[in-house]
């Protein structure tokens, strides 16, 4: 899948905004013409599914003349909205256009208002039953917090209710906004905690929707859990797995048409792992280079990590999450903090 952040704008000022986004559009957003081509590179590569994310997405006046050109080309769309501007004549643009379209709810009113601010959740609700309604709701989007952690079960809940396909976890990444709000990261105890919780969900749950975790030792949680099939699962259904070591199975494009390798790459920090800008390349050659880079082919050898993540005996279904290592240490082969398990070579004998 390629997903594209479509617009640095966004109404709302959510605490752990991983992009920083704001009220005003991002310097030298695609135009309208340049998305349009974006569009073509991504059915040329090959690529079935065209997301879309922001900021907020519904804030480009342009959006359905990009979804109609997408859907016109054969792409499905999925759209990852707050749920403000789900209503009128955009909702039916959403339902003519048949766009797979995902709300941002982060727990229960208390708890959601808390992290995206006053009135969010009532918003978010009011899109998802509309949503619902016209068989359009792909899923819900929420993103585990110190705040939220333990509240996880009301997005379950909501999932279950309004018919969701899925519901999709995600963890916080020191990028964007969330780098200034540093009290929000769960500690290691409590990821444990919430990441056991969800096992424990999707279990609940099956049959009902899926539920994906974008953590990458969650595999080793789901692994310690003795599943039968691990494998069949890890292979399958986990969607956790950090991008470096999936070697370009996924590609995100910037509101301004730069090309990284994950949605949390902060690139003002980390100008190293911008694979460069959809205005000089095309995906098909960013590919091209990604495979011959001795720099992304380093990640296919996880002898590399540093740390206690070089050294587990889960580094083959991990490798922990390679931005936030890089955040927290300075080292991209770095270990990731967010994970409190101890490998077995380091513990005390």
């Amino acid at each position: 899948m390629t997903s594209w952040r479509a617009t640095g704008a966004c109404n709302a000022r959510c605490k752990y905004c991983n992009v920083n986004a704001t009220d005003a559009h991002a310097p030298r957003e695609l135009t309208t013409e340049e998305a349009l081509r974006l569009v073509d590179q991504v059915y040329d590569f090959g690529v079935r599914w065209f997301g879309l994310k922001g900021g907020e997405p519904l804030m480009r006046k342009d959006i359905f003349e990009i979804v109609t050109y997408a859907k016109g080309k054969g792409l499905n769309v999925c759209l990852l909205t707050n749920g403000c501007f789900v209503d009128g004549t955009i909702y039916d643009n959403l339902v003519k256009n048949q766009v797979w379209t995902s709300v941002s709810i982060d727990g229960p009113e208390e708890v959601n208002d808390i992290l995206r601010g006053k009135g969010s959740y009532q918003k978010a609700l009011a899109a998802i039953e509309k949503l619902s309604a016209g068989k359009i709701l792909n899923g819900l989007a929420c993103a585990i917090t110190s705040v939220n952690y333990n509240h996880l079960d009301h997005v379950c809940e909501l999932a279950a209710k309004y018919h969701a396909n899925f519901v999709w976890f995600n963890h916080l990444v020191p990028s964007g906004r969330a780098k200034e709000t540093m009290d929000l990261t769960p500690t290691p105890e409590q990821y444990e905690e919430a990441l056991n919780h969800i096992w424990d969900l999707s279990v609940k749950y099956d049959g009902v929707f899926d539920i994906h975790v974008h953590c990458p030792h969650y595999a080793r949680v789901v692994k310690m859990r003795n599943i039968p099939n691990f494998q069949e699962w890890y292979d399958k259904k986990f969607h956790g797995k950090c991008t470096y070591f999936a070697f370009g199975g996924y590609i995100s494009v910037t509101e301004n048409g730069n090309l990284i390798p994950c949605f949390y790459t902060d690139l003002r920090p980390m100008e190293a792992m911008m694979l460069g800008n959809i205005r000089d390349k095309t995906l098909s050659q960013t590919w091209e280079e990604m495979r011959k880079s001795p720099y992304f082919s380093s990640f296919q050898d996880r002898k590399v990590l540093k740390g206690k993540c070089g050294v587990c005996e889960y580094i083959d279904i991990c490798g922990g999450c390679r931005n936030r290592a890089y955040a927290y240490t300075g080292d991209i082969y770095g270990e990731d903090p967010a994970c409190a398990y101890t490998p077995e070579k380091l513990r005390k004998k």
